[in-house]
């Protein structure tokens, strides 16, 4: 009984020495790159609608701020919150990351709210007692800080998208992607739908 266990116990160790060997030479090739590089695009998408929000969640109070010194301002007033509110309904989770289509609304969106408040920091320049008020002076250093944070946020988002669809558009991840991962497609990244997309909206009265 001890002979034929002692083969036994010999041949599963070979196959546990084998399995190991077979694991580190897999992580080796980069098996695991492709859903880890996943993850880090979903976390990275996480972080753009963080800062989105954040910013979603000033916009009440400035315009409070700003209703307190310039009522007749309504127009322009009424069209941030409508573009808040537009901005607000569109949501891209990491269910929904792979459409591009959706992608593209949420920008506009975006692009849309930003627009109209530049408009109200243009608007609010007519307004001396309003520019020197410390609870609007308060929101809008935060409102610039937070258009930053949203800079950075959608830089890492795009480097990102950009690591993941590398890794499986170039070998080895193109022959993991086409064999273990084969519902892991390229991803459409993150474009500016606005001439000056790229600039956070002048916030700043100097």
């Amino acid at each position: 009984m001890s002979s034929l266990s002692q083969p036994l116990s010999l041949l599963s160790r070979a196959k546990l020495t084998t399995l190991m060997l077979c694991s580190l030479l897999l992580a080796g090739c980069g098996v695991n790159n492709i859903p880890q590089y996943d993850e880090q695009v979903k976390s990275a998408w996480a972080q753009v609608e963080n800062q989105y929000q954040r910013r979603a969640d000033l916009i009440p109070n400035l315009v409070e701020t700003v209703k307190g010194y310039a009522k007749q301002e309504q127009e322009t007033l009424t069209k941030v919150i409508e573009a808040r509110a537009k901005a607000t309904s569109i949501q891209v989770d990491a269910s929904t990351l792979d459409d591009p289509q959706k992608l593209q609304q949420f920008d506009q969106a975006q692009q849309q709210l930003s627009s109209a408040l530049s408009r109200l920091m243009v608007v609010s320049e007519r307004y001396p007692d309003l520019k020197s008020n410390q609870n609007f002076l308060a929101l809008q250093s935060q409102l610039e800080g937070t258009e930053n944070r949203i800079a950075v946020a959608r830089r890492d988002f795009i480097a990102a998208v950009e690591r993941y669809n590398t890794e499986i558009r170039t070998f080895p991840g193109r022959l993991w992607q086409m064999t273990l991962y084969r519902d892991m497609k390229v991803r459409e990244n993150f474009k500016a739908t606005a001439p000056d997309a790229d600039q956070a909206p002048k916030v700043s009265f100097q």
